[in-house]
């Protein structure tokens, strides 16, 4: 893209963002609770109700700008997923199985309808996006999909929803590049094996290594047209804010500036959180404040500050809720706005 290109982009996303009706808007779901993985599993719907006690706590979830999402079609999901994985999905959760993997991705007869609308809850977000609807946008959504294979459901993860996202905004609205953040404290191996290959996707990860799914090592750059279009950063447990702070301000900016994506997305997980019992990491609330700081900021100098942001891990109540809360002010810039939500710890 020439000098004059990217001048007159930048103008009409600066266009479309004065115009946008909100700033953040909240995609979510009563469906998500159905999604019922039995007692003493980390991914339970306690993790929403969490985050929406926390959020109606400090006036959040009256003021952002909330649409009830609806649920993909087959032809949808089948951007990614072939419709036999999709047929048997549904057709063995019907029938009552309790997990889909062997191990501990568990389900329930309400599981295949919570994983279509999170997906299609990411559809609405790039629609309204790229329309100027809204600015930034959060799917309070789970299951999560980050280590969703196209015919395997693993890590909780039924559908590669982040993934099935960028494609879509590819392929249906014709963007050329997005780029895609992934701070969950696990690698995401699925929407990394899915643009593997693509150089119209970065997909950039920070991630505990060694850790499930034992994926993620420095050397994963990509293949063919994709190489070098894969970015990951593994990390020694223990880390804390300032060591993710160095990668988001150093390479991980300088990856951004370079591919200089139309549309940013987020695999928003807080497992990296310091009182995360899955995780070994040291992140604060504060901490993912400033790494969202970080990524609106990039935002706003590439893409008219469009950031498209999924819930993913984190299972400390607590530090899950307030890190959302601290997620979502600066996405819906609340601290320019006057509004600031003071109630995360």
């Amino acid at each position: 893209m020439g000098t004059d290109e990217c001048h007159e982009r930048d103008r009409r996303d600066a266009d479309r963002k004065e115009q946008a009706l909100h700033p953040l808007s909240l995609y979510w779901s009563p469906d998500f609770d159905g999604h019922d993985v039995g007692a003493g599993h980390p991914e339970s719907a306690a993790r929403l109700r969490a985050i929406r006690e926390r959020l109606e706590r400090g006036g959040q979830w009256e003021r952002y700008h909330r649409v009830e999402a609806r649920a993909a079609t087959t032809d949808e999901l089948a951007l990614i997923h072939p419709p036999r994985y999709i047929r048997w999905l549904d057709e063995t959760i019907s029938r009552g199985a309790p997990v889909v993997d062997g191990g501990d991705t568990a389900v329930s007869t309400g599981s295949f309808q919570a994983a279509r609308k999170v997906v299609g809850a990411g559809l609405q977000a790039v629609d309204d996006v790229l329309a100027g609807e809204t600015v930034c946008a959060f799917i309070l959504g789970r299951p999560p999909g980050h280590h969703a294979l196209p015919v395997q459901a693993m890590g909780f993860c039924l559908f590669a929803n982040v993934a099935l996202a960028a494609r879509y905004a590819l392929q249906a609205h014709r963007v050329e590049r997005v780029a895609i953040i992934d701070w969950d404290v696990h690698h995401g191996n699925g929407t990394q094996d899915i643009f593997y290959g693509d150089d119209r996707v970065e997909y950039i990860s920070t991630h505990e290594f060694p850790l499930f799914p034992g994926t993620g090592a420095a050397d994963e750059i990509g293949t063919g047209p994709g190489r070098g279009y894969t970015l990951n950063f593994p990390l020694s447990a223990g880390q804390k804010d300032d060591d993710f702070l160095s990668i988001f301000e150093g390479p991980l900016a300088e990856a951004l500036q370079s591919y200089r994506p139309e549309l940013l997305f987020v695999s928003a997980g807080f497992d990296a959180h310091v009182n995360d019992p899955l995780g070994h990491m040291n992140v604060t609330t504060e901490g993912f404040e400033a790494m969202t700081r970080v990524v609106t900021r990039l935002a706003e100098e590439l893409c008219g500050g469009r950031v498209i942001s999924f819930l993913e891990g984190g299972y400390d109540l607590e530090g899950l809720s307030g890190s959302v809360s601290r997620h979502l002010a600066v996405l819906a810039a609340d601290d320019r706005a006057g509004g600031r939500d003071g109630d995360a710890p």
